[in-house]
């Protein structure tokens, strides 16, 4: 043996009591201080404020890296950054995160604090940073962005947890911003320009500007909303679990009065509130509705499920190439057949008993939660391949996730109620329209039985979803490439939420899995 083999040999002899021989020391090499050096070399130069360090950390820095920076620092005229990390998250064999806390002392007008999430990821030997504009605020996009500190009148109201407790800062940020619009007797001071309050705006692209935080001034009453910062806290948790780089959000309802008790977005600003996307097959939900009050289906109809079925001239395809003969509609739903429900729905259903169920699960519903929120009617749906689509929640299909966490609350209540952040007798008429009233939905009582089997062995059933919980995956496909967007909306006891990974690709293994962290840590 060579003197190359003996020293091979040697290494192994010793490293063998620690890790595993030469290969566990090519292994050390190779992860090169591991990913919680690289975070800890960020967060000191970024504390240091060192931006030509912080770049060189970052792989394949955008070329507008340092203006981001600088940009949000002399809008915000910030004095100081105080960075707060959490222990590094290894999430795959090449990945890592570290969420972390940020105070922005804003020219002595007051500390602007938020959580956000540094991503890490290997490179060769080494590992790097992976910017986005989103590791400054979250949600934030790749396009210019301008930072006002805007002088406000102080505020007359603080806005507190259901409890009293004060409200955690972050995701909420953006929505307590809203409420104060309305409620709280704030807005800009034209008069001569003295007060006692200042208020943090962003503007992207051609948007109009956000406000994400007001602060300073002393309030002169309180208003109690509606969240419960045990259920807000463990939503956060679990939007830690979200697949680096991807935007995400939870809501969470409660089903026996309409009551939002958290929101956890990282969409930017009211996300959550205000943008839809197409729900994908957490729609069967309503089209299973609508086949058995309109349809003369029950959970136990023949409901074949063939891999591939051609409907209306339109070739419909099973998530994964999945088949299941011998099915009934409970199987379908459970097992998430694009094929039945596309068929069944051109088959039996009118294009008017569709949308008249979506209408009475809150699809075109005014949204008056006290922060705002958008909707949309149910498209237009022409029979045929149209009908098709909409019956699996893609097509022209849209909606937020706060819809579709209302949708899971109504099914497990058995009454559609509006979704609230106050009082329902404090909310303000919008634009006109007045707070809807609750209503029963069609269907309830069957869909409870089917959505507690997507868990118990279903689509959901290896998520690991605690005990008594029911619920619906959604694989949303949202370009002709076949990207897509992961939903799973549910509901356990008097609690229906919904989990929406944008551009997440899988529900049942990205956002189920997600419902579980967060029901886990309630």
């Amino acid at each position: 043996m060579g003197g190359r083999g003996i020293g091979c040999l040697a290494g192994v002899l010793v490293l063998v009591l620690g890790a595993g021989g030469c290969e566990a020391w090519a292994l050390t090499r190779r992860d090169a201080g591991g990913p919680e050096k690289t975070a800890a070399s960020y967060f000191a130069a970024w504390s240091n404020g060192d931006l030509s360090r912080m770049r060189g950390l970052v792989a394949h820095a955008p070329d507008g890296f340092v203006a981001w920076h600088k940009d949000l620092t002399s809008g915000l005229s910030v004095m100081s950054v105080a960075l707060a990390p959490d222990p590094v998250v290894r999430t795959g064999t090449d990945s890592a995160r570290a969420d972390f806390t940020v105070t922005r002392n804003l020219a002595g007008h007051g500390d602007w604090t938020f959580r956000s999430t540094l991503l890490l990821r290997r490179h060769g030997h080494r590992w790097r940073v992976q910017w986005t504009p989103g590791t400054l605020y979250p949600g934030l996009k790749d396009e210019s962005t301008s930072w006002t500190l805007r002088n406000v009148k102080a505020p007359a109201v603080a806005f507190v947890a259901a409890d009293g407790s004060s409200l955690p800062g972050g995701s909420l940020d953006p929505y307590v911003s809203a409420l104060d619009d309305t409620y709280g007797d704030s807005g800009d001071d034209d008069s001569d320009g003295e007060t006692s309050s200042w208020a943090v705006e962003v503007q992207q692209g051609s948007a109009p500007p956000q406000r994400l935080k007001v602060f300073g001034g002393h309030p002169t009453r309180t208003i109690h909303t509606t969240f419960d910062l045990r259920v807000q806290k463990a939503a956060e948790r679990a939007l830690i679990g979200a697949p680096p780089g991807k935007a995400a959000a939870i809501v969470a309802v409660r089903p026996s009065t309409g009551e939002i008790l958290a929101v956890a977005d990282r969409l930017g600003g009211r996300g959550a509130f205000v943008s839809s996307y197409p729900p994908g097959s957490t729609f069967k939900v309503v089209t299973a509705a609508a086949l058995m009050a309109k349809g003369g289906l029950s959970p136990s109809s023949a409901a074949d499920c063939p891999s591939v079925v051609v409907t209306a001239q339109r070739t419909i395809h099973n998530h994964e190439g999945t088949a299941a003969g011998g099915a009934t509609l409970a199987d379908a739903f459970a097992r998430s057949c694009n094929t039945t429900f596309a068929k069944l729905a051109v088959d039996r259903l009118a294009p008017g008993g569709l949308a008249d169920t979506a209408a009475a699960y809150g699809f075109g519903a005014p949204v008056l939660t006290g922060a705002g929120g958008s909707y949309r009617d149910f498209p237009d749906v022409a029979p045929g391949a149209d009908l098709a689509e909409s019956a699996i929640g893609q097509g022209r299909v849209q909606a937020t996730p706060l819809l579709m966490a209302s949708v899971a609350a109504a099914v497990e209540d058995g009454t559609w109620r509006p979704p609230r952040l106050l009082p329902a007798s404090m909310l303000k008429p919008a634009g006109g329209d007045s707070p809807p009233e609750p209503h029963d939905v069609p269907s309830a009582d069957a869909l409870r039985a089917m959505m507690r089997r997507v868990v118990t062995d279903g689509t959901a059933s290896s998520a690991g979803l605690p005990p008594g919980t029911s619920g619906k995956t959604g694989t949303a496909e949202y370009n002709d490439s076949g990207a897509s967007h992961a939903w799973f909306i549910g509901f356990k006891g008097d609690l229906a939420f919904s989990v929406f990974v944008q551009q997440g690709d899988s529900g049942p293994k990205v956002a189920a899995p997600m419902a579980a962290v967060f029901l886990r840590s309630l």
